[in-house]
This record gives structure tokens, sequence and C-alpha cells, in this order.
């Protein structure tokens, strides 16, 4: 192990120094700290709507309040003159203003009235012209009211509904975008940094003092370590930011949670894929041939993103999400999603973990095999059949 760690600490004193990791952390931090100002910015401008009313139709505060509350709105009511009313309107301190009597009202606004009031308003003249045409009947309006409440339809709900859901959404969602930016970035670093040692030939010298297998673990450890570092420091910083303002209300264990489930992915994705574009990357000397057997890798590392972003948001329990959330090199991804969804079982977490070990295992060993065939033969492209082949 003493091989190894000497080259991880060289890849990790290597990259922490450089200002692109320093500025990378800053700049997504900056970037996550605005967006959340933004939202809560939006969503305190949101909160409510200010209406006024003058004393005429004072009478229907309490009813529009009520009727407001019951389509989903917040109303902040005062008592304003016309005139004055209809000023505030023009300059944009009240949303709308309430005229007219009872029997007749009118609502004044700038330029299109809020739903939520509209809809009150609306349900507040009509109740009030139905109980006249009740009276007008002979007819009782209460008990007409209490015969229609208690003939209203009973709903039975076969799962309870979560309040939290949209923001399991977005959590998972940006558990995804992380674990997808962070494991390409990562494995893109690892082939990067073995075509560079192989065409300098610096791994020439490495390769006197240790095995080719210690030198490709090493690097892909502390390049690993690297990242994660990264990903603990933005992740954290992200998610403590949005839970302190208000963005998330869920519990503080299921965001710590997401996040502690998303490093362990990340974890054991960075090591399959690393292992394949390490191998792979092994294969040619130049940089301008890296995309030509890195590519198929990508490919590999996109498609479960592209299935998180395009399945679960719709249908978290999709069985292909499901079942692909098994799979090794998608649960890397896929795993993290569903748990922050909630939607993932306890057996379903586990199978895919043991999953994972055993593939990563099998791709590690493979991987170095290739890598120690390869990676001193420089010129043309090594076959990778060649390179299969016990040495």
């Amino acid at each position: 192990m003493n091989p190894i760690w000497l080259v991880a600490k060289r890849e990790i004193s290597t990259r922490v120094r450089t200002r692109a990791f320093v500025l990378g952390i800053v700049a997504t931090l900056a970037i996550i700290g605005g967006y959340v100002g933004l939202m809560t910015f939006i969503g305190s401008q949101a909160g409510s709507t200010t209406v006024g009313l003058t004393p005429s139709a004072s009478a229907v505060e309490q009813p529009l309040e009520r009727s407001s509350a019951a389509l989903g709105g917040s109303l902040e009511i005062g008592i304003v003159d016309e005139r004055s009313g209809e000023r505030l309107v023009r300059e944009g301190d009240l949303d709308a203003l309430v005229t007219g009597t009872p029997d007749a009202l009118r609502l004044v606004v700038e330029e299109e009235p809020d739903g939520a009031v509209r809809a009150a308003l609306d349900a507040y003249a009509q109740q009030r012209a139905l109980d006249a045409e009740l009276l007008r009947a002979g007819a009782d309006p209460a008990q007409v009211q209490a015969a229609v409440a208690a003939s209203a339809v009973t709903v039975t709900s076969l799962e309870e509904a979560d309040p939290h859901r949209g923001e399991r959404l977005a959590l998972a969602m940006a558990a995804g975008v992380l674990l997808y930016m962070f494991l390409i970035m990562a494995v893109t670093m690892v082939s990067q940094g073995v075509v560079e040692e192989k065409s300098s030939r610096v791994v020439e010298l490495l390769l006197s003092t240790i095995r080719p297998v210690q030198l490709l673990t090493g690097k892909v450890l502390g390049i690993g370590l690297t990242n994660l570092l990264q990903l603990v420091i933005i992740g954290g910083a992200g998610g403590a930011v949005a839970a302190f303002s208000g963005v998330l209300t869920l519990p503080s264990s299921a965001v710590a949670g997401t996040l502690v489930w998303a490093l362990v992915w990340f974890l054991l994705g960075y090591a399959l894929f690393s292992a394949l574009v390490g191998a792979a990357a092994s294969l040619v000397s130049r940089q301008e041939d890296l995309q030509s057997v890195t590519g198929p890798v990508m490919i590999l590392l996109v498609a479960p993103f592209v299935v998180g972003v395009a399945i679960l948001p719709g249908d978290p329990d999709s069985t292909i999400g499901t079942w692909l959330s098994l799979v090794p090199g998608f649960s890397s991804m896929l795993m993290p999603m569903r748990i922050a969804l909630g939607v993932a079982t306890t057996w379903q977490v586990l199978l895919a973990l043991v999953l994972s070990v055993v593939g990563t295992a099998g791709v590690l060993a493979i991987g170095g095999r290739i890598y120690a065939n390869a990676i001193l033969r420089t010129g043309a492209r090594v076959n990778l059949r060649d390179a299969l082949r016990t040495s």
C-alpha cells in the first residue's frame, strides 16, 4: 500500500494546489448561493396578494379571506378609499382594489387580476345570488348549503400524500446532476493523466520502482479523493444553505442521508468507470486519440443520467428505473436518486451495493490487466485483444 499511497498523495497535492480546483469550488458555491437566494426572493415576492377594500365593500373581507384560503391563495387586505386605492394599484403598491357593494362588486387591477382573488370574488357573488334566489323561492339557504355539503363525494386515498414530494424530487435531481458532473470530471482526469504520463515517458520511470497495478490504483485513488473532497464541500454547503434559507423544509436527516448516499455511490461509480477509462486510455499514446477509446465508456456514464432525469421525475416507481438501478454502472446514479425520492427499499439498496462491489472488482481485475500490458507500449494504438493477453 505504501507505493499506492505515494502515487495518490502526488495526485492529491498536484491537483488541490491548482487554481482551477479552488476557483471551481468558489464558483460552484457562488452559483448555489445565488440560486437559493433568487428562489428565496421569488418565494417572498409571490407569497401573498395585497387587496384593498373600499368602506362600502368591507363586508366581503372575511368571505374573501375564507374563499381565497380554500383556493390556496394568501391575501393581505386593508381598507382604503376608492381614489387612493386606484392610485396605489397604478403605482404597484396594491395588486387589486374591490369597490362597490356586496351585491354589485367591482374589481380594479392594473392589468390582469390575480386568479385566486378573481375566483374568490366570483364564488362570493355567486353564493349571494344563489341565497337570494333560494329565499325568493321560500327555501332556507342554510339548510340547502348543509344538504349540499352532506352530499359531497367521499375521497379514499390508497396512498398517503407526501407533502415533501416536490422537495424530494429537487433533492434527487440535484444529487443526480452533482454525481454526473463529478463522475465525468473525475474519469476525464484519470484518462488524461494516463495518456499524459505515457506520452511523456514519465510512466517508464515510475514503473521502474512500482508495479503497473499500483500506479493505476494510486492514480485512481488520488484523483478520486480530490473529487470526493470537492463533492463533500459543494454538496454539504448546498444542502446547508438550502435548509437554513427555508428552500428545503425536509428533515435534516433526509438531506444528510441523501448526501451520504451520494458520496457512497460516487465512490462505487468512480471506481468502476475510472478503471474502465484508465484501461482504455492506456491503449493510446496521444491525447488526440483519447476520445476514440474512452467514448464508449462515457456513453455508459451518460446513459444512467439520461434515464434518471427522463423517467424518475414523472414515475419514481418506474419498473425500468427500478431494475436499472440494480445494474452496476447504472446504480451509481439511479439508486441515490431513488433513495432521495424515498422509493428505494432496503433490499434493493443492499442488492445494488453487492452487485456494484462485485462488478467493480471484476472490472478492476480486467482493467488492471489491460493497463499493465499496454501502458509501456508507445506509438500505434494497442489492440484490445493483445492487451488482454497475459504477459
